[in-house]
């Protein structure tokens, strides 16, 4: 995205936090030029503290598909009292309604509804659902308008700008994708072992959210993480699938009976097995791989024989490998490559044997992932500068 960006001369670039994340980490400046619209999912305080650092014009986007995307906006300058989403753009109605569905007033929480031109008709054959989320437009004056419910709680301030507060309910957004837990949920238990399902979205560090799967087995079953993992990769959308399993012996509830999720036990990303469980790199190639992993993933230690993805990689994690790689070793390492050979020791011998192919060509030419002009004879001169 870095190079595209540069060589093309581009002045305004939308994206999720996480993409512009990986931008600002692939050494991207920016310029007082640039526009960059943040949207897809909420935009953290510190990466737009970063953003305004790089002297762009910062534009934070709010809305969901239902009302064509966009329904709000601001333009950031200051994070001191927190991040707005702004104000309604053109021909576009915000009202902040109780569970009552009258209007709250200034300062006080609700969910959040959109009226306007952009408000989509209905969803296609769920007349159900449709007529749940748009209910007659009783504010605006609109005959036959249809307001959006968007199933967000935010607030107005006095200076007229809009404060988004979260979720009422179990949809989360996760680097983008808009994802209802219960749908894993009921994927999880449709498992003979499991009882029962609960799965949460919690952030390890900034704009790292990862889904937590908890479960509770019927009779005590041998350890099912991989099997939960193959089972949910055959029926959802790889986004979907938690980066974590965790078997409990029950799921804590409240005094009436009812599921709570605020009392599920912290899960420490960074434990993974034992020392005395784990095979540990030997080569310098894996050695690298593992101190890059350990770093990016959030882990304590990592085997040359654990899967990237199992142990909570995604995607973009995997993207950050790469940029680690190309800026240490100037190694371009495709996004495939950690799909067909996901552990250590898998790709630490790919990039092994095409190392000792273009020593043995001794060509100038770029053979695989290797640029023979830039190529470090060095393995662990590398892991220390990724030390530092």
């Amino acid at each position: 995205i870095r190079k595209l960006l540069e060589e093309n001369g581009a002045t305004i670039m939308q994206a999720t936090p996480v993409t512009w994340r990986l931008l600002l980490a692939a050494g991207w400046k920016g310029d007082s030029t640039f526009k960059a619209l943040v949207g897809g999912e909420a935009l953290p305080k510190d990466l737009a503290q970063q953003l305004i650092q790089h002297n762009v014009q910062l534009w934070n986007m709010y809305g969901p598909t239902e009302t064509t995307v966009w329904s709000t906006c601001a333009h950031i300058t200051d994070v001191t009292n927190g991040v707005t989403i702004g104000t309604p753009i053109d021909n576009t109605s915000i009202y902040i309604l109780d569970k009552y569905r009258k209007i709250c007033p200034i300062g006080t929480p609700g969910e959040m509804f959109i009226g306007g031109d952009g408000v989509a008709l209905e969803y296609w054959k769920r007349p159900d659902l449709t007529a749940d989320r748009f209910i007659e437009d009783r504010f605006g004056g609109r005959k036959g308008g249809k307001i959006y419910g968007t199933g967000d709680q935010a607030r107005w301030h006095s200076d007229g700008t809009l404060e988004h507060l979260g979720r009422l309910d179990d949809q989360v957004k996760v680097r983008g994708f808009r994802i209802e837990l219960g749908d894993i949920e009921a994927h999880i238990v449709q498992h003979p072992a499991v009882h029962e399902a609960v799965v949460i979205a919690r952030e390890y560090g900034s704009g790292d959210q990862r889904l937590i799967a908890f479960y509770v087995t019927e009779n005590g079953s041998e350890d099912l993480a991989g099997q939960l993992r193959e089972l949910l990769l055959t029926a959802l959308p790889d986004y979907m699938v938690p980066g974590h399993f965790v078997e409990l012996d029950e799921l804590p509830r409240t005094q009436n009976g009812k599921l709570n999720r605020k009392a599920l036990p912290e899960f420490d990303v960074s434990v993974t097995r034992s020392d005395s469980t784990i095979t540990h790199p030997e080569t310098e190639t894996e050695k690298l791989l593992a101190d890059i992993w350990v770093d990016v993933l959030g882990i304590s230690q990592v085997g040359i024989d654990e899967n990237f993805f199992e142990l909570g990689g995604h995607s973009l994690l995997a993207m950050q490998v790469a940029a680690r790689l190309r800026q240490v070793l100037s190694i371009v390492l495709p996004l495939r490559d950690f799909m067909t050979a996901p552990t250590i020791s898998m790709l630490a011998a790919r990039i092994d044997g095409i190392k000792q192919q273009s020593e043995d060509s001794n060509s100038s030419e770029e053979v695989g992932l290797w640029s023979s002009s830039s190529r470090p004879s060095d393995l662990e001169g590398a892991r220390e500068e990724i030390e530092l």
